[in-house]
């Protein structure tokens, strides 16, 4: 894997060492910051994006969440949709994507690259043909990945994956706070007689047990439905439920404050489902629901989540059949770089 291996000292350098190096010379990314190496994607000043193997934002792939604070790994599936397929494809795009994520948070200042490591740890062994078996495989390798006090950022994959990654991190910290944003409550009993699916992984973590349910909140909401209130039960288990309509035409920086003071110092998991996000803005998605959120209010969602005690975070429902321009792909990539910046530790400045 060719990646770029430098201190602050030798980016004037970097260059000029990259392209002399000898034929199958090993390249680390590596970073020094206060005395600590941390990894580092390569600058596109110096390496072109287009070249190497598209790991999440070009940074080293290691096969264990060994000796890391975060990582990003995939969950190619798409068994549990219930409509447009692709999603199995969302992890190998959003990496595509990934390569235009810079080292710095312009908009917020943070550093990640200087304050935890992270690396991509590739995807989950998943069973493209057992929905139940791939719940069990993806329980096992989350359950490997947080023992090791490692953070996860999951690129789905559809929304089942939620129910079996929240099983092996409440396994960890006891029931945890949840910050739902999508379109859809998830929240269903049943889907055409099957209990696991991406319309039901929510409904599944409250039975069991995952979730602190006063401290859950969903955004997003909206969109036709089965009944006149379709967030009842969500409601009846002390959700706190803000459908998309509440969201229209203004910034949601005044609800994360509230969102934070209802989750407090608690483990909390971030779910963000793309199509949580207009269709307009992120067409490459499974179940597409009009006026919804923007990108920028996707944005402030997972900004305002700086500070909390994030456990773990995923972005799902990512569908490349339907994503003709990358964009939703690259809206994702995003995303899941601001969450790497919400994360506790990382450095601001």
């Amino acid at each position: 894997m060719f990646a770029l291996c430098r201190t602050r000292s030798l980016i004037s350098r970097a260059s000029a060492d990259f392209f002399s190096l000898r034929a199958g010379q090993s390249l680390s990314v590596c970073r020094k910051s206060s005395g600590k190496r941390f990894n580092e994607p390569p600058s596109a000043e110096f390496v072109a994006r287009v070249s190497g193997i598209p790991t999440m934002a070009k940074l080293p792939f290691q096969e264990t969440a060994d000796g890391l604070d975060a990582a990003f790994i995939g969950v190619p599936i798409d068994t549990g949709t219930s409509n447009r397929p692709g999603a199995r494809f969302g992890p190998r795009q959003i990496r595509v994507e990934s390569a235009m994520l810079r080292l710095y948070n312009s908009g917020t200042r943070a550093a990640p690259y200087e304050s935890i490591m992270v690396a991509d740890i590739g995807d989950v062994n998943v069973n493209v043909f057992d929905l139940k078996d791939t719940c069990k495989r993806i329980r096992e390798a989350y359950r490997k990945v947080v023992a090791t006090g490692c953070i996860p950022l999951t690129m789905g994959g559809d929304h089942t994956i939620a129910y079996p990654i929240l099983q092996a991190v409440a396994e960890k910290y006891g029931p945890v706070g949840l910050i739902h944003v999508d379109a859809h409550a998830d929240t269903s009993d049943t889907v055409l007689g099957e209990k696991i699916g991406h319309g039901t992984p929510f409904r599944r973590c409250v039975e069991e047990g995952l979730l602190d349910c006063k401290r859950v909140v969903q955004i997003g909401l909206r969109g036709t439905g089965y009944a006149p209130d379709s967030y009842e039960w969500s409601r009846a288990q002390g959700f706190r439920v803000v459908q998309a309509e509440e969201c229209w035409y203004k910034s949601l920086a005044p609800l994360m404050a509230e969102v934070r003071a209802q989750m407090g110092s608690g483990p909390v998991y971030l779910s963000f489902d793309i199509d949580a996000l207009d269709p307009g803005f992120a067409p490459g998605t499974g179940t597409p629901e009009i006026a919804g959120l923007t990108p920028i209010q996707g944005v402030e969602i997972v900004r305002g989540c700086r500070g909390l005690n994030l456990v773990g975070c995923d972005l799902v429902e990512v569908s490349p059949p339907y994503d003709t321009t990358g964009n939703t792909a690259l809206t994702g990539a995003n995303l899941l770089y601001e969450m790497l910046c919400a994360l506790p530790k990382v450095k601001y400045y």
